[in-house]
């Protein structure tokens, strides 16, 4: 167990959705005085000259890498290669230098994204080898997946303690409400919300509805992810988790009745489903260091419609 609150840390994104919840959680939840933001447009880390001055400046012991270019299915399907190149880049410079400068340990973010299309539910860390990632994603997911190729790859050769961590979809105040690239918990309640705002009577949501989602709230990602860096030091991915599934369909529903939007919601069936099914298995999480989400759905979905109710722009 590693005693953080002496180490100097720096978080990759750490300005973003996740980032300002997981810096939050160290300085405030563990008592962590060294921690550092490395982002944008200080920290360009898709180039070796900005993974430098990362080093350079901020030193750091621990490095948490969630920095990430990511979107829903319509950012992925529009950005492959962009996704692909910028995402891979980042994570292989950045874990190729942490290892030269000896840093202490560096946690590797991935995603629900790596896992095979058609893996069988709930997703255990086993299962990951045994197929391609659905089409839409495939780029993302398998730059992601290449951070635990290196990570194992440099363990095995180096003694570089380097750690791997899969989250399912966040959500939670803060999120990405952007029309063109936010994940479908803020489309859906940017949606009912704008309905209710201009009174239209319907919307439109990609898909038939019957895919199936998990979905864990940043509080409780941000605590797994400060867990796993304190307590578990193995070569094996871990998965991080709430243990529940709901298709798009019922998560529409839901959202549309704690928004109050009454309305009909149409289906574009000529639109990607995208992984027909995901759930992941959060034994190993749970056994190796300890992590259990905490926040219930409904509650975590409330706090995260008023935070976009009191935040979202007047028209």
């Amino acid at each position: 167990m590693i005693a953080m609150k002496e180490k100097r840390i720096t978080v990759t994104g750490g300005k973003g959705f996740l980032g300002t919840v997981l810096v939050n959680n160290l300085r405030q939840v563990r008592g962590c005085g060294q921690v550092t933001a490395a982002d944008l447009p200080e920290y360009d880390l898709r180039t070796p000259s900005g993974v430098e001055k990362l080093f350079v400046e901020q030193r750091p012991e621990i490095v948490i890498h969630l920095a990430a270019v990511v979107g829903g299915i319509g950012a992925n399907s529009e950005n492959p290669g962009r996704f692909f190149y910028d995402n891979a880049i980042m994570g292989i410079q950045l874990l190729h230098q942490a290892h030269l400068r000896q840093v202490e340990k560096f946690v590797a973010l991935g995603t629900i994204c790596c896992y095979p299309k058609f893996t069988p539910v709930p997703f255990r860390e086993e299962d990951l080898w045994n197929g391609y990632p659905e089409e839409t994603n495939a780029p993302y997911g398998l730059a992601k997946k290449m951070l635990l190729v290196q990570s194992q790859a440099y363990r095995q050769q180096y003694g570089f303690n380097s750690i791997f961590l899969m989250p399912v979809n966040l959500y939670g105040p803060g999120d990405n409400f952007s029309p063109q690239s936010s994940h479908v918990i803020p489309a859906l309640i940017k949606k009912c919300m704008d309905a209710i705002a201009t009174g239209a009577d319907e919307i439109r949501v990609w898909g038939t509805g019957n895919a199936s989602r998990e979905f864990l709230y940043v509080e409780d990602a941000a605590e797994g992810i400060a867990l796993a860096a304190e307590r578990y030091d193995k070569p094996e991915p871990v998965n991080l988790g709430a243990g529940f599934e709901i298709t798009i369909r019922e998560l529409a529903e839901r959202i549309a009745a704690l928004t109050g939007f009454s309305g009909r919601i149409v289906w574009d069936a000529g639109k990607p489903d995208g992984q027909p099914r995901r759930m992941l298995d959060t034994s190993r999480a749970r056994s190796e260091f300890g992590f259990q989400a905490r926040t219930s759905f409904d509650d975590g979905l409330r706090r995260t419609i008023e935070w976009y109710r009191h935040s979202r722009p007047q028209p």
